[in-house]
């Protein structure tokens, strides 16, 4: 029983793995539709589906702790297991869509399938910085029910979503072209990356009580979180990331 929740655990680097080998397939060609027309765009045919595996590993990512805490099975084996797939599933595996999307925004300038790699490398800071907040956060014991920095579930599952909005646009908010600008895509790899390694004090989501007073900010992010994903499909996950920063620097006295 008590290797349980640990299974669970390498069944989210299973994810993490599928996911990387998925997202760096070759691609078939998709139509973004803006305002200035119609742009087709060679976006990998897999990519989608390793966006896919992240977001499961993140399902099951929160289970193995559900899992450990029910049958009383936490250990240190088991919060490093826990850090090393979370390091593959929400560092390498989101640094390799970010290095798609890089590649894939320079082929549509000219000469851009000639770009050296040194301009897709600022990709790879997704999972140092990653590996930097989850060294961090392990050997951190004030971190139970509050959090310095980005998690890097989130910025894994920030990533994940770009090419999922790519893949199924909301006709009324035509951002796809802006996903694939590399120097859009350079300002979300560098935000995300000094986020995970600021010591920015962010909302834990677990709930030492359900009292209104004491969870006015984390009750507020999920009925923003609902109202978000009623409304704004896949766009709402980098919202909702962005709202948890926002809300848990508002609150930063209640953190915790």
């Amino acid at each position: 029983m008590k290797q349980i929740p640990n299974l669970f655990t390498l069944l989210n680097l299973v994810c993490g793995c599928i996911a990387i080998v998925l997202i760096l397939q070759n691609g078939e060609q998709i139509v973004l539709l803006g305002q200035d027309g119609i742009t087709n765009v060679n976006l990998p045919e897999k990519i989608t589906w390793g966006c896919y595996f992240i977001f499961a590993a993140a399902v099951i990512d929160f289970l193995d702790g559900f899992v450990a805490r029910l049958f009383k099975a936490t250990s240190a084996m088991g919060k490093q297991l826990d850090s090393l797939a979370d390091l593959v599933s929400f560092g390498v595996a989101p640094g390799m869509i970010s290095y798609q999307l890089l590649r894939i925004g320079y082929a549509q300038q000219d000469n851009g399938l000639e770009i050296s790699i040194a301009w897709l490398l600022p990709a790879l800071l997704i999972p140092l910085a990653g590996c930097w907040r989850l060294a961090r956060f392990n050997k951190d014991t004030e971190q139970s029910f509050s959090f310095k920095g980005l998690p890097i579930p989130s910025a894994g599952l920030f990533i994940a979503a770009l090419p999922l909005i790519i893949w199924y646009p909301d006709p009324q908010i035509s951002i796809q072209k802006y996903l694939i600008n590399p120097w859009v895509l350079y300002a979300v790899i560098f935000l995300l990356s000094w986020l995970m390694v600021s010591k920015l004090p962010l909302l834990g989501l677990k709930f030492k009580n359900f009292s209104f007073k004491n969870n006015l900010s984390k009750y507020i992010l999920v009925a923003a979180a609902v109202i978000s994903f009623l409304f704004l499909k896949w766009l709402a996950v980098p919202v909702v990331v962005i709202l948890y920063v926002i809300i848990s620097l508002t609150f930063k006295n209640k953190v915790g």
